[in-house]
């Protein structure tokens, strides 16, 4: 038995936090890296391409001038849309991927 209650720490534990402490600014550093990545898609066959960033806010939209039909503004819609949600989805998994690799695997949910 130890005296005092608790047995010493030993230099184990200390390297552990040294390590979520290294990798808690790594991943700030990404996380401040993020609003300069851009993703891109497009839909229609490159008619319609919307860029976000990594915080997956939409940056821009281009739209080819003949995808612009007045009587079928539905379709020009639908490849907004489609874009938009597929960069978006790109930006997503490649931040996922990465976090993945720079947290060794370990979920942390919250943090995007």
């Amino acid at each position: 038995m130890f005296k005092g209650g608790m047995p010493p720490m030993g230099g184990g534990l200390n390297n552990l936090l040294k390590q979520v402490q290294k990798v808690q600014k790594q991943i700030e550093e990404y996380q401040e890296k993020l609003t300069q990545r851009t993703f891109e898609a497009s839909a229609g066959g490159g008619a319609v391409t919307a860029v976000v960033n990594g915080k997956k806010q939409l940056l821009e939209i281009k739209i080819k001038k003949e995808v612009v039909d007045p009587e079928d503004i539905e379709m020009l819609q639908d490849l907004i849309i489609a874009a938009v949600n597929e960069a978006a989805n790109k930006a997503e998994e490649t931040i996922t991927n990465e976090m993945a690799n720079l947290t060794g695997g370990l979920q942390m949910p919250g943090l995007f």
